[in-house]
């Protein structure tokens, strides 16, 4: 799930009444829906968002392992502003995530605001003492950066957003499989969609639990998770209803250790791809496998689905050697991404 404010600070206050979405009603949702896209399509012209269907599959139906509540705020009847609050539900239970957007003829009327209060008094009521949320900056500020410093917020962790248009040159992607061709005399690639193979499984739970302890998070509050085979079948399941996904994994020849994986979301009816996870065990780094299992996938999309427009992915600035593999791919920076982090007087 990703957080972010797209909101300013008032100059004159409106009358705000905030109302909880029912999930169940699709006239409220759609609205919800309407006015979130709206501010984020504003203020990032590489913005990536999701679409109703994928909104409404996550709150329809519910997770075990994370709550999202869904609120608007009216001016005269008239949804001009949202906010999404996130409670995590069996780790990391002092945090909260927040998700705030203000229409863009709205904002500087302490919408965004109102939102934020409601939003404060319900995670402490849950017992939050801490709430992180992402906000983008394109240049050099944005009013969501400018929203979340004023109210007390600081930047945890900075992300570049990076977005690859498709289709790549011939030449680049040969260049890309010269690369990684000595990965493949020790390993082969294996791929599957939506659902991890049982024989893989065990092994998969185990390179996702490295992917969360290795993935860099700067100053965040959070922890680490644990992903189990309940974790793994739950969140494949609910993934499947928004997006299919592309799993390349890589496995030694000589003992059938599995060594790394890459993992890519396409989203059901959209132009665009979710380049996310990419891992390379710590015992298998330095033969090029990242680029090897990147290069599974692409080619992947270019053959099965010529219809993808872009590639998004995001990495964290620190990360050396990861933007190196990107910037190989030809991904080009859009935005920055700041995780933003606030947390309560002890």
């Amino acid at each position: 799930m990703a957080w972010g404010w797209v909101a300013g600070m008032s100059k004159a206050l409106a009358h705000v009444e905030i109302v909880e979405v029912d999930p169940k009603d699709d006239a409220a949702l759609r609205e919800f829906h309407e006015v979130e896209q709206s501010a984020i399509v504003e203020d990032r012209p590489d913005q990536l968002s999701r679409s109703f269907d994928a909104l409404a599959n996550s709150v329809r139906h519910p997770n075990p392992y994370r709550s999202s509540t869904l609120l608007t705020a009216l001016v005269d009847g008239a949804v001009v502003g949202t906010a999404q609050l996130d409670l995590e539900l069996q780790d990391n239970q002092h945090l909260a995530g927040s998700e705030i957007n203000v229409a863009p003829v709205f904002r500087r009327r302490g919408i965004g605001r109102a939102l934020h209060d409601e939003v404060t008094t319900r995670r402490r009521a849950a017992g939050r003492p801490s709430i992180i949320g992402e906000v983008y900056v394109v240049g050099d500020s944005s009013a969501g950066f400018e929203f979340a410093t004023a109210l007390g917020y600081r930047s945890a962790h900075v992300e570049a957003h990076l977005v690859l248009d498709l289709p790549p040159s011939v030449e680049a992607l040969d260049a890309l499989a010269a690369r990684a061709e000595p990965a493949l005399a020790s390993y082969e690639i294996v791929t599957w969609g939506d659902r991890s193979p049982d024989e893989y499984a065990e092994a998969y739970c185990a390179m996702k639990t490295q992917m969360a302890d290795d993935v860099p998070t700067g100053e965040l509050d959070h922890e680490p998770i644990v992903v189990d085979l309940d974790r793994l079948r739950t969140t494949e399941e609910r993934t499947a209803r928004s997006y299919h996904q592309l799993i390349a994994a890589a496995r030694r020849t000589s003992d059938g250790t599995m060594s790394g994986y890459s993992q890519m979301f396409l989203p059901h009816g959209e132009g665009h791809v979710i380049q996310d996870d990419t891992l390379v065990m710590p015992d298998h780094r330095g033969h090029r496998l990242g680029t090897a299992l990147k290069l599974a996938n692409l080619r992947a999309v270019l053959d099965e689905h010529p219809e993808r427009q872009r590639v998004h992915t995001w990495t964290a600035l620190g990360n050396e050697a990861m933007l190196r593999t990107n910037a190989d791919f030809g991904f080009r920076q859009a935005e920055l991404m700041h995780e933003m982090q606030l947390e309560d007087p002890r």
